[in-house]
């Protein structure tokens, strides 16, 4: 008896102190935010995405009809409403996305409707918005769309899109971006299925890890399975449901990808009315298995938005769920927020999220203060605000934020696979555009390190099948890498470059045989701050006007690029 006493307060502790670790408080009113989404069916999306380019996320809410979309833009972790020049903009929306359709290096605008057309804009600089729906090609009939996912299922270097449409007669749609600001409706010749099956959410992803895209889809009632495309690698796709396991009847809300037990496959989690969720572990093998019973994760709610995030940067991935529940029926969660103790199961920790009570629908995460910390968005309706989970946790453990420029991929780098390393300790991101329940998250990947202050490696693999790999890369930063600038293959003609002295005071010179074209610096959020050209300056490049910091200089040479990461004191 004794025994079981002790061990029972052992346990008590090590629980209480793992819970403690993770804090969250609703912030939205505090730090500027105060949007009241209105009532529209089955919620409209959120998004919460760095749409200006100026290194903090900002939030973009779709909304309920008569209401504009409202655009928050992050200033020093304090949120001020925008009004964008977007014609007519008080129709029923569900998905907004920021993408950049151009590969221009500036985020275009697609907005998604159920009882109205969809909308394309084209971002022609400083965010002055053009709607180019009609001259894109895209259709302008009702389609009865919710969500939207962005990929490159070709590989040409532009971003592809799918539209889930929520009807029994409309088909879901799979357009091509043929490069020049238009679209190609493929669905034949591509092999989607040209029936309505009442399709809430999709997401481009590799589930076999064979470098080319494939598409999972989230079906609505039971009569309607979910559907997994198998990507070809010819511009086709098979559809390999049932080969796969994933082929399962619920009614099924959203689509979110991440590997939750970092084995460098994707797995699918996916929200659902009562009974429960789905968690489809996949298998390596071209299979799925639902672990939501065996993770502790099937909710037992009426689930919606969902998403993997590690709350206390203690190196594996947590998950929190949005319901249609605000607390007031018993037995109802109105939200779930599930810490992952790394050995294969969850543990439901809603104290760390207190008084989380509204029907909700959408969520997403970024980053609000640039901290490290990702923080979580509610879109809510009947509500007097969103929520704005500002993540508090009390937690030492470091971070790594990554973030992507592709330069033969597509410009947002949509589809790569990062990994990093500590110890020999792998994680696992990809990149999505549209993914969970009408959302979209921060354009960098967040990364725990627990207690590492180093990270042995951080590899990228673009869908153009490069690899870039940068060594021994320090805590708490975000990095930036653009594709081709750390290649890892060994004929790099800059491979043997150096830079020094780094650290360096004022002044620094690159020691290289190969003939340099440019040199280029940027900060630590990918913002250009020196450029040169001439020659005779490679040896003595000045950087005493920059602030003390991190910095990556990128030099090119012919063909070939390389970035090595420069402090400054």
């Amino acid at each position: 008896m004794h025994f079981r006493i002790t061990f029972s307060l052992i346990l008590f502790f090590v629980l209480s102190d793992a819970i403690a670790q993770i804090s969250f408080e609703n912030q939205a009113t505090e730090i500027g935010i105060n949007v009241t989404c209105g009532n529209t069916l089955y919620g409209s999306g959120i998004t919460f995405y760095d749409y200006d380019n100026d290194g903090w996320d900002d939030i973009t809410i779709a909304s309920a009809e008569g209401d504009p979309i409202r655009f928050l833009k992050n200033i020093n972790g304090n949120f001020v409403e925008q009004t964008l020049n977007i014609d007519s903009n008080n129709w029923k929306n569900k998905q907004v996305n920021w993408v950049d359709i151009d590969n221009d290096g500036d985020n275009d605008l697609f907005v998604t409707s159920d009882n109205s057309s969809n909308k394309l804009y084209e971002n022609l600089g400083n965010m002055i918005m053009e709607d180019i729906t009609l001259s894109s090609g895209m259709l302008t009939d009702v389609l009865v769309t919710y969500g939207a996912s962005w990929g490159d299922y070709n590989k040409d270097g532009f971003l592809d899109v799918f539209l889930s449409n929520r009807s029994t007669s409309i088909p879901n749609v799979l357009y091509k971006n043929n490069g020049d600001n238009t679209f190609s409706l493929v669905n034949t010749e591509a092999g989607i299925i040209n029936i309505g099956t009442l399709s809430f959410c999709s997401a481009f992803f590799d589930y076999n890890n064979d470098g080319h895209q494939d598409i999972y889809v989230a079906n609505d009632k039971i009569e309607n399975a979910n559907t997994l495309y198998n990507n070809n690698g010819d511009g086709t796709f098979t559809d390999f449901s049932v080969e796969s396991g994933s082929d399962i009847t619920i009614d099924a809300m959203s689509v979110t990808i991440d590997d939750y037990n970092a084995d460098g496959w994707m797995d699918i989690y996916i929200t659902n009315d009562v009974p429960g969720n789905v968690f489809l572990k996949n298998n390596g093998d071209g299979t799925f298995t639902d672990v939501a019973q065996p993770t502790g994760t099937t909710f037992n709610s009426v689930g919606w938005g969902a998403v993997f995030l590690d709350a206390d940067n203690d190196t594996d991935l947590d998950l929190y769920v949005s319901a249609e529940h605000n607390g007031s029926v018993p037995g109802y969660l109105s939200s779930a927020l599930y810490e992952n103790y790394n050995d294969g199961s969850f543990n439901i920790i809603n104290s760390s999220i207190p008084n989380d009570f509204a029907i909700s629908y959408s969520n997403a995460i970024g980053d609000t203060d640039n901290d490290g910390y990702p923080e979580i968005v509610v879109n809510n309706i009947n509500h007097d605000n969103v929520f704005l989970w500002k993540n508090n946790s009390p937690s030492t453990n470091n971070w790594l934020k990554v973030k992507l420029e592709g330069t033969e991929s597509n410009r947002n780098g949509i589809g790569s696979l990062i990994e990093i390393s500590i110890n020999g300790v792998k994680q696992y991101r990809y990149t999505l555009c549209g993914e969970g329940y009408l959302s979209q998250n921060s354009s960098s990947e967040f990364f725990g390190l627990g207690n590492a202050t180093v990270v042995d490696y951080v590899k990228v693999k673009w869908l153009s099948g490069v690899e870039d790999i940068i060594y021994n890369v320090g805590a708490n930063e975000q990095i930036y890498i653009i594709e081709g600038s750390a290649l890892s293959i060994n004929d790099n003609e800059l491979s043997s470059m150096k830079i020094y002295p780094n650290p360096v005071k004022d002044r620094f010179m690159i020691n290289s045989e190969a003939d340099i074209d440019k040199v280029l610096l940027f900060n630590v959020l990918g913002e250009e701050v020196l450029r040169v050209y001439s020659t005779e300056l490679y040896e003595n490049i000045d950087i005493t006007h920059l602030q003390a910091g991190t910095y990556f200089a990128k030099v090119t040479s012919s063909n070939h690029s390389k970035t090595i990461k420069v402090i400054k004191y």
